[in-house]
């Protein structure tokens, strides 16, 4: 189930919302519960197990670990025991199939590869029950002793899926006690509207773009049309995934809770390192925080902060996907972000238009990197952006969609954010909002193309 659906709008959130807000408090978290194990379970049931074991495992390694000294040998068994366990299920559900592929095609064996099917949110479930057990280790809070608690935490349907990733410490005491009123059902409301527009009139539109492009052959098009694939692939990228994410942020909203803010205007930045400090906030906040930081992050000298950045693009490449492309496009950023760090940075300051354009290249390109379905196929791609082809093959593309283009480009910068933050209690925004959700509604009820980008990540 996914949230820009008809049955998750109009069936499952109505159905849901009014049994929770009836019941006392004391029931809610059981009730949240519940209601994400169907959300889960309605796409991917024989996955729900993972989940399960998941909370259950860590709940009872944890409170192993929380129940010896500090320091001790035990505590740092049962640490060391939760962490293998759940980087084990994401090596074998996620890159497994990729390593012994790899293998047999650099070896030339033929070992058997076994099919495995990418569970729906495992990256991001993973890395916020991660997040937990390295807390408690750590000592920020006492370990949860309720395994309901953890198990909403956890199964949370808002951000089960695909984030934003949400720390345990943030949402603690909301689990425990949280404040429901018609405010927040309000704001919530509005927020999700946002994400849903973001996601059904721009994301699903701009998306037929790109796979126009992809099925004529990356080496049949001409230039122009690589370009506009590629600019309609980055905003698409973007509005689903932002979209994604404001929808959770809404609805964690309207359920008591206060998620992260997971997009600020990326596409806005003067940088590569400025982009990578507005995009998916929330994992590159994860990655620093339990990765980075722990590496020694950039207090060891020059040489060991360079190393470190190294690990952490590899490890962001190979998290996004088990591919060599997905590998290449982390190595891209740690390339780019290290020349920054030596020496551009100080240049791109002293142009707001140059830096601008120099980093949407570089992000569109390195967007062409992370969505070919392979490493070749996306050479091949940025080849036709930058060697002249001939072709009027896109001009169609520009007249049928040139204003959700121009849409799309306005609103990937702060400009009506802003005034929305400023008079969203207003009449004309409440009719805004008003025609974009029934507007989704309407494409949803004609559209066959409806995915969401970062499941399969």
């Amino acid at each position: 189930m996914v949230f820009s659906s008809l049955v998750f709008l109009f069936r499952f959130l109505p159905v849901f919302l009014i049994i929770y807000y009836l019941v006392p408090f004391k029931f809610k978290n059981p009730v949240l519960f519940a209601g994400s194990v169907v959300f889960y379970a309605w796409g991917e049931p024989r996955y729900l197990i993972l989940v399960l074991f998941s909370i259950l495992i860590n709940y009872s390694l944890t409170r192993l670990m929380c129940s010896y000294e500090k320091g001790s040998l035990q505590r740092k068994l049962m640490f060391l025991l939760a962490i293998f366990y759940d980087v084990g299920m994401l090596f074998v559900f996620k890159y497994l199939v990729f390593i012994m592929t790899s293998i047999n095609e650099l070896t030339g064996l033929e070992s058997p590869v076994p099919v495995i099917t990418l569970p729906l949110g495992i990256s991001f479930y993973t890395f916020q029950i991660m997040s937990y057990v390295i807390d408690a280790y750590r000592e920020k809070f006492e370990c949860e002793k309720s395994i309901l608690n953890l198990g909403t935490y956890l199964l949370m349907f808002p951000q089960l899926i695909a984030g934003p990733i949400v720390i345990y410490e943030k949402v603690a005491d909301a689990l425990k006690e949280r404040e429901i009123n018609t405010e927040h059902i309000e704001n919530g409301f509005k927020t999700f509207t946002l994400g849903l527009g973001a996601k059904v009139i721009f994301a699903n539109t701009l998306g037929n773009i790109w796979n126009a492009a992809d099925s004529a052959g990356y080496s049949n098009i001409s230039t122009g049309f690589a370009w506009l694939g590629a600019l309609a692939y980055s905003l698409q990228l973007y509005f689903d995934f932002s979209g994604y994410s404001l929808m959770a942020i809404g609805l964690g909203e309207m359920l008591g809770f206060q998620f992260p803010k997971n997009f600020d205007n990326p596409y806005i930045s003067r940088s590569v390192t400025e982009f990578w400090r507005r995009w998916h906030m929330t994992l590159t906040g994860w990655f620093r925080e339990y990765i980075y930081i722990p590496l020694g992050g950039n207090r060891e000298g020059a040489a060991r902060t360079y190393l470190n950045m190294l690990v952490i693009w590899a490890i962001t490449g190979f998290w996004h996907g088990a591919g060599w492309n997905f590998i290449v496009w982390g190595l891209y950023y740690f390339i780019l972000l290290s020349i920054e760090r030596l020496f551009l940075k100080k240049f791109l300051d002293l142009s707001k238009v140059l830096s601008r354009i120099y980093t949407l290249v570089t992000v569109i390109v390195g967007w062409v990197i992370f969505a070919a379905p392979s490493l070749p196929k996306a050479m091949t791609y940025i080849s036709r952006m930058f060697t002249w082809n001939q072709g009027m093959d896109f001009v169609e593309y520009i007249e049928t969609y040139w204003y959700f283009l121009l849409g799309a480009l306005i609103f990937s910068t702060p400009l009506l954010t802003d005034y929305y933050e400023k008079h969203k209690k207003s009449l004309p925004v409440i009719i805004f909002l008003f025609a974009v959700f029934w507007l989704s509604v309407v494409l949803l009820v004609d559209s066959v193309y409806n995915p969401f980008l970062y499941f399969r990540f």
